[in-house]
């Protein structure tokens, strides 16, 4: 979502950076063009007025003009009031000190309440809560039967009544069956419109006065933009919101909605969704979007995906047998299904610092996509257990045959065999202490 924001931005410290001593007039070009990146990508007018004029304030005085490296305190400044627009520090969401905590989703239509319910139930069951889902949409067509198909699929419980039930007896009886099953967190998916109106709003603080919710959460879609902010405003103000979800942040939209909606509402935002399958729901850490936005990574949260997924006792042995130079084609697969459950591969790239620099060097290195990593994995599996254990056996005869069981051509399996050789040559060379050319080993 942010990526050509991100372009436009390095472009920017990158000129900086070449200067060695900074005037007034550097500073004032520079926060120009970066007013006009936050414009395009559709960021609040009146935020990216007052991001700039604090920004300024802070680039011309003695830290950054009578600095030894003036670019980089620029970035710096840059990255801490980008930290500050998005929230400051993360938000958490409040438990109740005497559960069920209660948590409200309210919304548009087309924002993914009810996909959100199901993804924060899961996200709160690995974290050692035990979630009920409550289908209090009554109007969509299939929301109930939805809410209760993602409850199976995940083993999570969902109340829900037959139709004609009211929205706020639907909630109240659904709190005294999460105290009979001893459920800690109630997720209450309650009805969406088109667009905002007064029975809405209505329906939604009736539900709010009678739960007396300890969370009232919006979903928004950042895809949306600045009707995302709107929307933010309005329920704030009659419904009072204690934090957002901004969904589809893994779209190709400008992102404004993401860089305003803190700063215009004050509501902080408290979980983003980074896909669409059910796991794919993140905490919102202002620094570690900053960082991203700045092309800095976000090693973070790749450490946090890895620690999810990583098996401990796989991964030291992969260790040693990459220290031995033993690492064959069956590892290699382990590893490719190890970082398909991390989520989609360029979010992943995203997340170390520096990739998206070295792509516009390097720009084969931006193809690799997850239907690469699919036909990879087919090569593979079209392979014998003795091929994969040792490559050296594939002849042409046994490349047409893997290539016709995988559905690609000798010419992909013998691409992919040559990767590999390279990818040996390159843990023989680690392993001897010999450091091979970084762009070679990212390639």
């Amino acid at each position: 979502m942010f990526e050509s924001l991100s372009d436009r931005l390095q472009d920017v410290f990158k000129r900086l950076s070449g200067k060695g001593r900074l005037t007034e007039k550097d500073v004032d070009e520079a926060l120009r063009e970066v007013r006009l990146a936050l414009l395009e990508a559709d960021v609040n007018f009146k935020v990216v007025k007052n991001f700039i004029a604090a920004v300024r304030e802070r680039c011309i005085g003695v830290e950054v003009l009578e600095s030894l490296t003036p670019g980089q305190q620029v970035v710096k400044i840059v990255n801490e009031e980008l930290i500050a627009m998005l929230g400051g520090g993360a938000s958490r969401l409040e438990h109740a000190a005497q559960p069920p905590t209660i948590v409200m989703l309210v919304g548009l239509q087309g924002s993914g309440k009810t996909t959100t319910a199901a993804k924060l139930a899961l996200q709160q069951r690995r974290s050692g809560q035990r979630p009920l889902m409550v289908a209090a949409d009554v109007y969509r067509p299939a929301a109930v039967q939805q809410l209760i198909t993602l409850g199976k699929q995940l083993d999570i419980a969902v109340y829900s009544e037959p139709p004609g039930a009211r929205p706020v007896e639907i909630c109240t009886n659904a709190l005294k069956r999460a105290r009979d099953i001893a459920a800690n967190i109630v997720i209450l998916d309650t009805a969406g419109r088109l667009h905002i109106d007064e029975g809405m709003m209505e329906e939604v603080t009736a539900i709010r006065a009678a739960i007396q919710p300890h969370e009232v959460l919006l979903v928004a879609d950042a895809m949306t933009g600045q009707d995302a902010v709107r929307a933010a405003e309005e329920f704030n103000k009659r419904v009072g919101l204690t934090g957002l979800i901004l969904t589809k942040i893994d779209g190709d939209a400008r992102g404004g909605a993401a860089l305003s909606i803190k700063a215009v509402t004050g509501v902080p935002i408290k979980f983003v969704g980074t896909g669409e399958k059910t796991d794919a729901l993140e905490a919102f850490y202002p620094d570690r979007m900053a960082s991203r936005i700045l092309g800095m990574g976000d090693l973070l949260s790749l450490i946090e995906k890895a620690q999810e997924t990583v098996d401990i006792e796989k991964a030291k042995a992969l260790e040693k047998k990459m220290r031995t130079a033993t690492f064959d084609l069956e590892d290699f697969l382990d590893q490719l299904q190890q970082v398909k459950k991390m989520g989609p591969l360029s979010q992943l790239m995203e997340m170390i610092p520096g990739f998206s620099k070295l792509t516009r060097q390097a720009p084969e290195l931006s193809g690799v996509t997850d239907q690469e990593l699919k036909r990879i994995e087919a090569i593979i599996y079209s392979m014998t257990p003795q091929e994969r254990h040792s490559p050296q056996l594939i002849d042409g005869s046994r490349r047409r045959r893997i290539a016709k069981g995988s559905g690609t051509t000798p010419q992909d399996v013998n691409q992919l065999l040559n990767q590999f050789r390279q990818m040996q040559k390159m843990m023989k060379q680690l392993s001897t202490g010999k450091i091979p050319n970084i762009m070679r080993m990212f390639k």
